[in-house]
């Protein structure tokens, strides 16, 4: 017998952990752009844990969103009022929990909603997981792009703004108008220097709307940097049939994800914060050693396993572990040019970390796959890839384990596996990307000349030299003797 998740089912349930908390006793403290799986098993784990030591009980979660994709999620979670199951997995154990720290979800596309919900002087933070490719910075420049028809659509109707920096900025303007302290803006997506970049955005639309406006934001509105890490994999009709299997409960989008999670928080909250250091948030002054480590050697490392895994038609991220070909090429690659080019991060050991990464990939029981981890390459590579590359060739050192990344990246762009395979779109610049890298397989540099991507890489002799052998290679031998040539130093 199974039991349909819902606020009055919960006395029920007895094969998961349930809300220690009242719920009906909470007040909205946070809006939050992009109710996705990573926020759920996320930010609304860390506050329902907060929740359940019964204090900070004024800072629950109302979830936004700005695509067609986020009322479909609106829906699943109404249904069930609000309440997500999440599952949490390890090699020998699972368990169950269903949070509750969000009470509410603005319909998308209903601005005036949004806009008067951030009104609201009881919202104190908004905070923002939009995915790495959704701030409207230039790839290459790493620079916000005021000149995209979206942002140049909300500084036109800020009365009805379409863009999550819009609803912010139309929410900020109703606030300063009527002489209400604004909220701090909280980025939570895996980008060096979120809080600077989200910074960029809401500035620098708000330039296109009013000069005196832009700077009233840099002077008055807060954007903390934070690290954010949790591996969790997008919801399939398996995690859905596992959680009825396992535990019992039906729930329109449960998330799965592994136990482990890590959140490092730069403390500058002038509206205030909940008390996260309570439930294992670090607050430090400087978040930037953090991020690198994490984006560069975990980040880096899913790029680095994606492409080949995913050309050798490896589906899930843990079979990929267990190919050795797969795993002792991330492993050269992290030792010898990604980790020498990390900076050292207070009281950790980045070989260590390295190793912990290693475990948490080869994690059987994820159900991460191959091609998540491969997704959107256009928006991740320019942060997790090349700017290990650049750190690389700068400093006169090889990057054929990089390039070699990158080449990868290009032949898996060319749009089927190495057994033939169509590989659907995976990128929301695919068809660019197609079309390159057919034109790439006669001649390398066409592909380095996206150089809205490759920025001053794409101008190294080095680095084109590596990749052009490197991708050359792969179209005369194939992804797994190319493998092993590296591996034997022989690339």
């Amino acid at each position: 017998m199974t039991t349909k998740l819902s606020a009055q089912a919960l006395d029920s349930i007895t094969t998961a952990s349930v809300p220690a908390y009242d719920r009906s006793a909470l007040k909205a403290g946070i809006v939050h752009f992009g109710v996705g799986n990573f926020h759920r098993a996320h930010q609304a784990v860390y506050l329902d844990d907060l929740f359940a030591t019964g204090s900070d009980h004024d800072w629950a979660l109302v979830g936004a969103g700005v695509r067609e994709a986020d009322e479909a999620m609106r829906q699943k979670l109404l249904a069930q009022d609000w309440l997500t199951t999440v599952v949490e997995q390890e090699a020998d154990a699972s368990s169950a929990r269903i949070t509750g720290a969000m009470i509410d979800y603005l319909k998308p596309g209903d601005a005036a909603a949004v806009i008067d919900r951030l009104a609201d002087p009881a919202i104190r933070i908004v905070s923002l997981t939009i995915t790495e490719g959704g701030y409207y910075i230039d790839p290459a420049s790493q620079k916000f792009d005021p000149a995209h028809p979206d942002i140049a659509w909300d500084a036109a109707n800020m009365d009805a703004p379409k863009t999550a920096f819009g609803l912010i900025l139309a929410g900020l303007l109703r606030r300063r108008g009527a002489g209400i302290a604004p909220f701090t803006v909280m980025s939570c997506d895996n980008i060096p220097g979120n809080g600077h970049v989200t910074e960029n955005a809401v500035v620098g639309l708000a330039e296109l709307v009013d000069m005196g406006l832009a700077q009233w934001v840099r002077t008055n509105v807060a954007f903390p940097n934070g690290m954010v890490d949790r591996i969790t994999p997008a919801t399939s009709d398996r995690e859905k049939a596992l959680l009825t299997e396992n535990f019992g409960i039906e729930d329109n989008w449960p998330v799965f994800c592994e136990s482990f999670k890590q959140w490092v928080l730069e403390d500058n909250f002038p509206a205030g914060r909940p008390a996260l250091e309570k439930v294992g948030v670090q607050f430090v002054k400087d978040v930037a050693p953090y991020e690198h480590m994490k984006i560069r050697i975990l980040n880096g490392g899913h790029a680095t396993i994606a492409y080949p895994a995913a050309l050798l038609d490896i589906h899930f991220v843990h079979d990929a572990m267990n190919n050795r070909l797969v795993s002792d090429f991330l492993a050269k690659v992290e030792n010898d040019e990604i980790i020498p080019v990390v900076p050292p991060v207070p009281d950790t050991d980045l070989d260590d970390y390295f190793a912990l990464c290693q475990r948490r990939f080869a994690n059987p029981k994820i159900g991460d796959t191959t091609r998540r981890l491969a997704l959107d390459g256009s928006n991740r590579q320019p942060k997790f890839i090349i700017p290990s590359a650049l750190d690389r060739v700068s400093a006169g050192n090889s990057v054929n384990g990089l390039a070699l990344v990158s080449a990868l990246w290009c032949r898996y762009c060319h749009g089927t596996t190495e057994s033939g395979a169509v590989i659907e779109p995976n990128d929301p610049s695919w068809d660019r990307l197609t079309a390159q890298a057919k034109l790439a397989k006669d001649d390398p540099k066409a592909w380095l000349a996206m150089t809205d991507i490759y920025g001053d890489l794409a101008r190294n002799q080095t680095f084109i030299a590596a990749f052009s052998h490197a991708l050359t290679t792969l179209w005369s031998i194939g992804t797994r003797a190319t493998l092993q040539r590296y591996l034997a130093d022989q690339l």
